[in-house]
């Protein structure tokens, strides 16, 4: 069974949103196709349909998020330290085209949000930054062409 890495902010957020599918959305649908049957024939019912088309997602979310939570693999990012780019890693960069700045932490799958700054270790950036120190340059290969960053800091916060 592989593991998931994931922060503890990533694993409480998963845990969450587990509880709050099994005890408001869960009960909601089935009310909701409680009400649709009471209003006569199923077969060509709209609301009966969506009800349980609704109850099918919330029922294979359960699933995944429970087999996440099982697999996860919390990483204590504050007792991270170094120079190196690693998981946890709160990476400063500047691109080297444009001149901006940017700055991302590295998270698992779950947890990203680039909007955010929340970068997927998943994602071509972060395996890109794995293992480089400040001052080091890389360039990524991006749908919109390479990009070239430069690392400015590494930091375990």
């Amino acid at each position: 069974m592989e593991k998931i890495p994931m922060t503890a902010d990533g694993l409480e957020r998963l845990k969450e949103e587990l509880r709050r599918l099994k005890t408001e959305e869960r009960p909601a649908v089935v009310r909701a196709i409680g009400a649709a049957r009471e209003m006569g024939d199923i077969s060509e019912n709209a609301e009966y349909h969506a009800a349980k088309e609704r109850q099918g997602f919330i029922e294979s979310r359960l699933g995944e998020l429970e087999d996440k939570i099982r697999r996860a693999q919390v990483i204590e990012v504050e007792k991270l330290s170094g120079k190196r780019i690693q998981f946890g890693a709160t990476v400063r960069l500047v691109d080297e085209d444009s001149g901006k700045k940017k700055t991302y932490r590295i998270v698992g799958a779950d947890e990203a949000d680039a909007a955010q700054g929340l970068l997927s270790i998943a994602s071509p950036l972060a395996r890109g930054l794995i293992g480089k120190e400040p001052g080091d340059s890389v360039e990524i290969s991006t749908p919109g062409g390479i990009k070239a960053y430069e690392i400015r800091s590494v930091s375990y916060k």
